[in-house]
């Protein structure tokens, strides 16, 4: 599940649209929305579609904010999980909360062409690399996520 304007640009939790009230509350600043998916085809991540979550002028507890962007991503499969040390495999990864990834590195180098299917699938193409498994790492806006040994190079 993510968290969006109402133009659609996703929202991170550090630019999440609200600004400290006096006490712990934060009053959100403009309207956000959350995905739910329902089916393929409506022109969205995964055919997911907004509902507004937060309406502009809310007060919102800053730990129901920190709630909402607390799980952290997971990482289940790397498939195919061995390609060629020329790079240029299209590696599809599944796991949670993948919706807000930036980046995947294969060992120290990062992969190319990232595209985020959905909250559960991202594709990516491997970097060149040399001979071996090597761990692959997803930034994501809830932090960094590890599959050790994720991909090898033959």
């Amino acid at each position: 599940m993510g968290y969006y304007k109402e133009d659609g640009t996703r929202i991170k939790k550090a630019a999440f649209p609200a600004v400290a009230a006096a006490d712990v509350p934060m009053r959100i600043t403009e309207d956000v929305y959350e995905t739910r998916a329902y089916g393929p085809g409506d022109g969205r991540p995964e055919g997911s579609r907004h509902h507004l979550l937060f309406q502009a002028g809310t007060l919102v507890p800053q730990s129901e904010i920190d709630r909402l962007f607390a799980p952290a991503a997971t990482l289940a499969t790397v498939t195919p999980a061995t390609g060629p040390a020329a790079g240029g495999t299209t590696v599809t990864i599944k796991g949670t909360r993948l919706d807000g990834v930036s980046g995947v590195n294969f060992g120290a180098t990062p992969g190319t062409e990232l595209k985020v299917i959905s909250a559960t699938e991202l594709r990516v193409k491997t970097p060149a690399g040399t001979a071996g498994a090597v761990n692959v790492v997803v930034a994501a806006d809830t932090g960094n996520v590890t599959k050790t040994g994720g991909f090898t190079y033959a």
